[in-house]
């Protein structure tokens, strides 16, 4: 029998020279269990052996947050008006941590995950995909933190409000997810050569974070630094934790240009990111 007509026989075909332009979105379908037994591993195992558990959830973004006020907002005297210092620092720190936790995980994927890879075969990009899934729990729950606090000031009479158009809050969220997941994809197929970048990584997400609008509104940039301001307008995770706020507290501002800027922007990361994490696949268990 010749291997061209065991070929028509076959269900799948396995193969280091398959199109680098294909994606098979079918074949990740077919492994969709796959795809939740990684998301409850990742849900499970982050916190496992610790006496804290996920109270760790709640601990990182309140110290922080407690944090960025005493500094940002008493020793800096950075003023936020109507809204509490705790608070808006809050809002801030429970978006970037999403896509901060998403950015990390992600470009660890070929490195800690190679002794499954090097076993058994499946649709490499269910790991990335798992680890933005399974983030969204940790999100969720303090996004529900962040939301006590807000009724806690309401009711004190701070004067706050969400925006009108706070259903499009999910849509920032999925901007995020994809943000992080092609920028995660590129940095770990990077990694397989350079092992050193996961390190410049942790230290270069710090610094992102000060240019993402954490801990500041957009105009005080603006007015301090113009000169400097376009290191921050053309990020687009400042737009996106801006936008935030914008729905989240009804303050800051919102730009339509630069919303579509960051969605575009987002788009291209993510199919260059499935671009080369596709070609990176098939050979990475070589060079890791």
């Amino acid at each position: 029998m010749s291997l061209a007509h065991n070929k028509e026989n076959w269900k799948f075909i396995i193969s280091s020279k398959n199109n680098h332009l294909r994606f098979n979105f079918r074949e990740i379908w077919e492994y969709k269990d796959l795809l939740i037994l990684f998301i409850k591993r990742d849900i499970t195992t982050v916190y496992k052996q610790t006496i804290l558990g996920p109270v760790w959830y709640l601990i990182q973004p309140l110290f922080t947050a407690i944090i960025f006020t005493i500094i940002f907002n008493n020793v800096a005297e950075i003023d936020t008006g109507v809204i509490p210092p705790f608070l808006f620092n809050l809002a801030g720190i429970t978006t970037w941590n999403y896509f901060k936790d998403c950015l990390l995980a992600t470009s660890d994927t070929f490195k800690s995950n190679q002794h499954i890879f090097g076993k058994v075969y499946f649709p490499r990009i269910i790991l990335p995909l798992s680890i933005v899934i399974s983030n969204l729990i940790k999100f969720a729950i303090q996004l529900i933190i962040f939301i006590a606090f807000y009724i806690y000031y309401y009711y004190k009479g701070a004067g706050i409000s969400s925006h009108s158009f706070l259903f499009l809050f999910p849509f920032l969220i999925l901007l995020m997810g994809l943000l992080s997941l092609g920028l995660g994809m590129i940095v770990s197929s990077m990694i397989t050569k350079y092992r050193d970048l996961f390190f410049l990584l942790q230290f270069g997400i710090q610094l992102l974070m000060y240019l993402s609008l954490v801990a500041y509104p957009l105009s005080l940039i603006q007015q301090k630094l113009p000169q400097l301001s376009w290191l921050v307008e053309y990020n687009p995770m400042a737009h996106i934790i801006e936008t935030s706020r914008f729905l989240l507290l009804n303050t800051g501002s919102f730009s339509l240009g630069w919303m579509i800027y960051t969605v575009v922007i987002t788009l291209v990361t993510t199919v260059l990111g499935l671009l080369i994490f596709n070609k990176t696949e098939k050979k990475f268990i070589d060079t890791i």
